[in-house]
């Protein structure tokens, strides 16, 4: 795909974060970690306008006069959202996790969106950020993508990238939500057969209504080698119960007495007890945000947000 990169934009410069921990070098190495996990790399500069001039896909108005917002839930013509909170377990041994139920009137009604509208590396906001400057009522951070420059990256009915390497989630316009092996199609095949958004990260924890075996074993593959995200850890998950019927699950975890989080098995086992037939892991730990009706639901283990580099949302009607 032909793109010029357009004029640069006003970024914000990211530590390093994301699903790594990664420490800059000093000496001759310094340079090339600055580059690669600081320094921003803009791709498309307007991903807002980059959709419009390549979307074919008609996507659903959020303009509804009838949408009704509360606490603890949202419902108008194109989406239903439920907000409930959760706990087990105690002393130490508690966890805390926050579920959103959100039945879509339309597949389109479930967007996604890049930290300063700017899609490339090392470009970050936190949830809130994007999710205001979107009008969203609902969000949880994405995949990270910016992390890594491989995986195939839809959004919005529109390529960004299309580099396979690992098991995606497919969202399809037809409701539906599929893993899959990124590896054995394009991202134009994709297109070609209804996908409206896809994500990047993993692994996945339920297939077919069945925890998936090894997933406490899985390590996510970066652009420098693999890295563990096994432990009791933040999460962040989502779940398809139903065609236009998903779960969101954001987990916290790293607080004593409050929430230690969960390992892969323990979120997988969430996810089943809520009804999800398949279910992914997507960026957790510092990055696992829920964020409803203006605020951030859940308390990130950093004391405050970390910056991502995207969202998957849902917006709010026009008053």
């Amino acid at each position: 795909m032909d793109r010029t990169t357009p004029p640069r934009r006003r970024i914000r410069t990211a530590v390093i974060a994301g699903s790594s921990a990664l420490a800059l070098v000093v000496g001759g190495g310094s340079w090339w970690a600055l580059d690669r996990f600081v320094i921003p790399h803009v791709e498309i500069a307007s991903a807002t306008a980059y959709e419009a001039e390549n979307s074919t896909v008609e996507s659903v108005s959020t303009e509804d006069s009838n949408a009704v917002a509360t606490a603890t839930s949202y419902d108008s013509d194109y989406a239903d959202i439920t907000i409930s909170t959760v706990t087990t377990g105690s002393g130490d041994d508690t966890v805390t996790y926050y579920v959103a139920d959100v039945v879509l009137g339309d597949a389109t009604a479930l967007r996604s969106a890049f930290a300063e509208d700017t899609f490339g590396e090392n470009i970050t906001e936190t949830t809130s950020e994007i999710a205001a400057a979107n009008d969203a009522i609902f969000a949880i951070n994405g995949d990270y993508y910016g992390f890594r420059d491989t995986g195939i990256v839809i959004r919005n009915g529109v390529i960004y990238r299309d580099e396979g390497a690992r098991d995606g989630l497919a969202f399809f316009l037809d409701g539906s939500v599929e893993v899959y092996d990124e590896t054995s199609t394009s991202a134009e095949q994709l297109l070609a057969d209804g996908v409206w958004n896809t994500l990047s990260f993993g692994p996945a924890l339920i297939d077919d209504g069945e925890i998936l075996e090894g997933i406490d074993e899985v390590e996510v593959d970066t652009n420098i080698g693999n890295h563990s995200i096994q432990g009791d850890q933040p999460r962040t998950a989502v779940g398809v119960i139903d065609d236009n019927h998903l779960v969101f699950v954001v987990v916290d975890g790293r607080q004593t007495g409050y929430s230690a989080g969960v390992d892969m098995t323990e979120l997988a086992e969430i996810m089943l007890s809520l009804g999800a037939e398949t279910a992914y892991n997507l960026d957790g730990g510092g990055s696992s945000t829920l964020y409803f009706n203006g605020e951030v639901v859940n308390s990130p283990s950093n004391g405050g947000e970390r910056g991502t580099s995207d969202i998957l949302y849902i917006a709010g009607s026009e008053q």
